[in-house]
């Protein structure tokens, strides 16, 4: 849908909340309609953040997976069924979203690598990876492509969040973390577990910021982790910035906030 183009009736009745918005309204919601976006990963992060942009009547979802819907998935993975079990996540998750929001074009994509980067045609990246290699591939490829990303990431009852915007001096998920941990350092969800509803809400807060961005409006985490602590029901946020040693994006601005 082009920018320009007037919102039908029932568009208009079914995002009338979003439009009510005066930081939306309508020119807002044909944004929205007209933009691209792509997730990695239809699990436990992809999953709410998907559907919430479905809603949201972003007019483009990408989803990029190669796994099938386990069993074990559903405690988390809400945009699959007992039904779905065996099938393809990415299969699974276009018939979630359609069921939604049939005015959302959804586009199918295999598992990330140095091969496979379709980031290009997309006006913001969600990362929902479950593991390092994929996560600081999408970082580097964001970066020299210039494409905007929100990282999120969970485990047991916490969860982070943080938005990479190229350029301008900003940082990136490399000056955040300079590479993967020691291998056997970091546990993985299936072997510390994580609570399904801290996916929940590290992927709702990966869809509204990314509507802020597409948006052009609000506060965006750039240079900032957002830390979730479920448990103790605590958010704080810590601040870093560019570093000068980054592979990524060669940064020249980096403090003793580097690091976190």
């Amino acid at each position: 849908m082009a920018r320009d183009t007037p919102l039908r009736d029932d568009q208009v009745e079914r995002y009338s909340r979003n439009i009510l918005l005066k930081e939306v309204g309508g020119t807002g919601q044909r944004k929205l309609l007209s933009s691209r976006v792509l997730l990695i990963g239809a699990g436990g992060l992809g999953s709410p953040s998907g559907l919430y942009l479905a809603a949201a009547g972003i007019g483009t979802l990408g989803v990029a997976d190669s796994d099938r819907v386990d069993l074990t998935n559903l405690q988390r993975q809400i945009a699959h069924g007992t039904d779905c079990v065996g099938r393809d996540k990415v299969e699974s998750m276009a018939r979630a979203i359609r069921r939604l929001n049939p005015d959302v074009t959804v586009e199918l994509h295999g598992r990330i690598s140095e091969k496979h980067i379709p980031f290009a045609d997309y006006d913001v990246v969600l990362d929902g990876s479950d593991n390092f290699e994929t996560r600081f591939l999408v970082n580097d490829a964001a970066v020299r492509l210039g494409v905007p990303l929100i990282s999120a990431a969970v485990l047991r009852f916490e969860g982070q969040l943080t938005t990479v915007l190229p350029g301008d001096d900003h940082p990136c998920y490399r000056c955040l973390y300079s590479g993967p941990p020691a291998e056997g350092t970091v546990p993985s969800c299936s072997q510390a577990g994580v609570l399904g509803s801290i996916a929940g809400t590290m992927g709702t807060l990966q869809a509204t910021e990314a509507v802020k961005l597409l948006l052009g409006k609000g506060a965006l985490m750039v240079g900032k982790l957002l830390l979730y602590d479920g448990w103790t029901g605590e958010f704080r946020t810590v601040c870093y910035r560019r570093d000068p040693a980054c592979t990524a994006c060669g940064g020249v601005n980096c403090g003793e906030n580097g690091g976190a």
